[in-house]
């Protein structure tokens, strides 16, 4: 499902090159919970952004499905990262003037291939995926945060994706909605047979994966 060759990402700062990531191989297989963890700075989010196609890597290649996502244009890396790869961050991101339907309606509206109807009962499935299709029309300001959090992962799964990527999605809540919200992920995973990678700095919940990727100063290490 996903493979990564010879990913490099650099930096360039005051003081000179900086490597990020170096020279990274690895290889996830379709259906995979994969945790990613290392210590800040170790390059873990930088790995991550390069395979959701966000930050260009300085060299080396991301396959996903087969596609090498950063031979594709401009316009086509950002077709497929809307059809084929969701996104759940640190914080929800919600777009607080959009009810939690709205919210999660986002990616299909970009995509431009599904009618206004089809779109919104689309994403008020998404939402009772996530137990939340009775909030489908609260505001962001309305919602916890693990429920913000659980708006921000229907919108991730709007479009059906094969890969859904997680950078500390659940470092900012308190440990019972942290549990709850780890707990729905997996379910997402098994049920879709989505490949699910989160990069994570708690051992604890790392080790509910399937497969663990340790990182440090910026290379994959046993």
């Amino acid at each position: 499902m996903l493979a990564c060759r010879g990913l490099t990402k650099q930096y360039e700062t005051d003081r000179g090159p900086v490597a990020a990531v170096r020279s990274v191989d690895l290889d996830i297989e379709s259906g995979c919970y994969a945790a990613i963890v290392g210590r800040s700075g170790s390059g873990k989010s930088s790995l991550l952004g390069m395979i959701g196609g966000l930050s260009r890597p300085t060299g080396g290649r991301v396959l996903i499905g087969g596609t090498d996502i950063w031979a594709l244009s401009e316009a086509g890396a950002a077709a497929f990262r809307n059809a084929r790869i969701g996104f759940v961050f640190q914080f929800a991101s919600l777009l607080p003037n959009l009810r939690a339907l709205d919210n999660v309606a986002l990616p299909a509206r970009l995509a431009g291939t599904m009618s206004r109807r089809a779109i919104l009962e689309r994403a008020l499935e998404r939402l009772a995926d996530v137990g939340l299709d009775s909030h489908a029309e609260a505001f962001p300001f309305e919602l916890s945060s693990g429920e913000q959090r659980r708006v921000a992962i229907a919108r991730a799964l709007m479009n059906d994706p094969a890969l859904l990527l997680g950078d500390e999605p659940t470092s900012d809540l308190d440990e019972q909605t942290e549990r709850e919200i780890m707990a729905l992920l997996r379910d997402i995973s098994r049920s879709r047979g989505t490949t699910l990678v989160l990069v994570t700095h708690n051992l604890a919940l790392a080790a509910q994966a399937q497969r663990i990727v340790h990182i440090a100063d910026g290379v994959v290490v046993p």
